[in-house]
C-alpha cells in the first residue's frame, strides 16, 4: 500500500512563499515616490505592456511580476472603484479601501489555491498635500504596508530601497525625482555591480499630480520623458478642448451654405398658394 504523502501546513507556506519571491525577483523593478507636485511612478520597462497604471481620480497603480496575473487585478480594482463611486460618491474611493480589497484577494489566492500568485503591487492616492499622500505595497501573500514616502518593487527592491532612503526628499521637483527613481533603477543589474544608464526608450513613467483638477494621473513619454532626462523642464499640457497640430479643426469651405432650405419659410408664397376656385 503507498504511502499518501504529507506537508505541515507551515512548510507548505513556506514552499509558497519562496516561490513567489522568486518569481518576482525575476521581474524589473518599479519605484514609486512621492515629491513636491505629487506622487511619481517610474518602471522599467522594455514592452509596450503597462505596469503603471490609472484606477480612479487620484489613485495610480503599479505592479511587478507576472503580467496576466497583475493585469487582472488592476482591471479588478477600476470595477470595483467605478462602482463605488457611481454608486456612492467618487470621495468614498479611497486607495486605503482598493489596498484592503486587494490584500483579501491575494491573501485567500495564496491560502486556498495551490499556486499564489507572482506579484507586488502600489496603490498610490495623491492628496492635497505631501503629508497626505499614501502608498500602500501589497504583496503576495496579501500583507499590506503603508510605506513612508517611497518604496521599489520586483528585481533587487532592497538595494534600489537603500538609494532611495539616502536621497529621497518630499520637497524635489519632478526632474530631481525623476533623476533619482532612474539612478536608483539602475544602480542594479550591470556587470561587475556597476550602475547602468537607463534611457526614456527603458522605462515607463507617470505621476499623479496633486495641482491638477479631476484626474490626476498622467503619463509622461517621449519627447516629454527625453527633455526631463536631460535636465530640462516638464512640458505643459495643451488646455482641454483646445485642439493642436493635426488636431485643430479646418477652415470653413468657400461658398458652403448656412441656412437649410428646409427652414425657408415658403408661407405667402404665391407660386405654392391652393388652387381653389
Amino acid at each position: 500500500m503507498a504511502m499518501q504523502f504529507y506537508a505541515s501546513p507551515e512548510q507548505v507556506q513556506r514552499d509558497r512563499s519562496e516561490y513567489a519571491r522568486k518569481g518576482i525577483a525575476r521581474g524589473r523593478s518599479a519605484v514609486v515616490l512621492t515629491y513636491e507636485g505629487g506622487i511619481l511612478l517610474v518602471a522599467e520597462n522594455l514592452t509596450s505592456l503597462r505596469k503603471i497604471s490609472e484606477i480612479y481620480d487620484k489613485i495610480g497603480f503599479a505592479a511587478v511580476g507576472r503580467y496576466n496575473e497583475f493585469e487582472n487585478l488592476r482591471r479588478a480594482g477600476v470595477r470595483m472603484a467605478d462602482l463605488n463611486g457611481f454608486s456612492y460618491d467618487r470621495r468614498d474611493v479611497t486607495g486605503r479601501g482598493l489596498a484592503n480589497a486587494y490584500t483579501q484577494t491575494l491573501g485567500a489566492i495564496f491560502s486556498e489555491t495551490q499556486k499564489p500568485y507572482e506579484v507586488e503591487i502600489c496603490v498610490a492616492q495623491v492628496g492635497a498635500t505631501v503629508e497626505a499622500d499614501e502608498l500602500y505595497r501589497i504583496t503576495y501573500d496579501g500583507s499590506v504596508m503603508d510605506e513612508p514616502g517611497f518604496m521599489a518593487m520586483g528585481g533587487q527592491a532592497e538595494a534600489i530601497s537603500n538609494v532611495l532612503r539616502e536621497r529621497h526628499d518630499v520637497a524635489a521637483d519632478l526632474g530631481a525625482a525623476l533623476k533619482l527613481a532612474v539612478e536608483a533603477l539602475g544602480s542594479v543589474g550591470g556587470e561587475n555591480g556597476a550602475a547602468r544608464e537607463l534611457g526614456a526608450a527603458q522605462l515607463e513613467v507617470a505621476l499623479l499630480d496633486r495641482r491638477r483638477k479631476g484626474r490626476a494621473f498622467r503619463r509622461i513619454a517621449g519627447t516629454a520623458l527625453i527633455t526631463l532626462l536631460e535636465g530640462g523642464k516638464d512640458l505643459p499640457e495643451p488646455e482641454k478642448g483646445a485642439p493642436t497640430g493635426d488636431a485643430a479643426l479646418p477652415a470653413p469651405a468657400e461658398a458652403k451654405p448656412t441656412v437649410s432650405a428646409a427652414s425657408e419659410d415658403l408661407e405667402g408664397n404665391a407660386d405654392s398658394g391652393d388652387a381653389d376656385g
